[in-house]
């Protein structure tokens, strides 16, 4: 049984100083990679890279995160298309395969199933259609024009046998769940959260209080949310640290900051590991 996509949107947001105490380009990239994991376990939606050092360019970092969560996020049979090779990218091949539904190993025509969807690259398009690379054996037609070429499209496979045919569809359209989307934001979080209208932030902290105390309001909340926000600290600052940098305060900024490892045995809990044990309690406490 493939897993549904969730009633409510769900992101999450990551500092771009995530990799900044990691020195190689190769751990980097394996922490990065499993992050990407735990965002399609949890079927997350998004994820947002926020700036946290206001007195640093971190543009770097953060594209860099962006880019090898977009690779990963991307169906292997179109990342030559979408991703010419460049540096950052010479150690995607340690990265773990996501196995999610929109990474179909099918790769012949024959093998599609009716009202099935695909991911595809516009190879070619005109006045009255256009190709599409959707990883079987030869590009495939689709009654639509207008389409930009090198643009990722999601079809749907409308009939099958001798001669298939596809429609142009949205991944909002889809019941399952179709993976998530990377950006990279240029505001900090504070401003962040306020621009984007989120109707749920829930902050991560070492401070914050039990999850059990407040799990009854939580659910009664998440259950009514339509766009829910999950942040994260980063390697050297926790959260609160974090939204000092914008003269504010935790508090003023989430609707709630929980302690998702509570008598946590080491000094410290890491991000990716804070994201993975607080996806996973997120999970189970709020399951449909």
């Amino acid at each position: 049984m493939q897993p549904l996509k969730r009633p409510l949107k769900v992101s999450i947001a990551i500092p771009a100083s995530l990799v900044s105490d990691t020195p190689h380009l190769r751990e980097k990239t394996f922490k990065v990679g499993t992050i990407g994991r735990a965002v399609a376990i949890f079927r997350v939606d998004e994820v947002i890279v926020y700036p946290d050092l206001p007195k640093i360019d971190q543009s770097r970092d953060a594209n860099f995160i962006a880019n090898v969560l977009s690779y990963m996020e991307t169906p292997q049979y179109l990342r030559k298309r979408l991703f010419p090779f460049e540096q950052s990218l010479q150690y995607v091949g340690i990265l773990p395969p996501l196995r999610t539904p929109h990474h179909q190993v099918e790769n012949k025509l024959s093998q599609l199933k009716l009202g099935s969807y695909r991911e595809g690259v516009v190879v070619k398009s005109d006045f009255s259609h256009s190709l599409v690379d959707i990883g079987v054996e030869k590009l495939v037609s689709l009654n639509k024009a207008g389409l930009l070429v090198g643009e990722r499209i999601t079809v749907k496979v409308v009939e099958i046998g001798r001669h298939c045919r596809f429609s142009l569809t949205r991944p909002e359209e889809i019941e399952i769940y179709w993976g998530f989307r990377v950006t990279v934001s240029k505001l900090p979080l504070g401003r962040l959260v306020r621009n984007r209208g989120f109707d749920l932030i829930i902050a991560t902290s070492r401070h914050g209080i039990p999850l059990s105390e407040v799990e009854g309001n939580l659910r009664k909340r998440w259950k009514t949310a339509k766009n829910v926000l999950v942040a994260f600290g980063a390697p050297v600052e926790g959260l609160r640290e974090i939204l000092l940098h914008e003269n504010l305060k935790l508090e003023e900024v989430t609707h709630f900051t929980v302690n998702t490892v509570p008598m946590q045995g080491t000094e410290t809990v890491r991000t990716e590991e804070a994201i993975y044990a607080s996806l996973a309690v997120l999970n189970m406490v709020m399951s449909e």
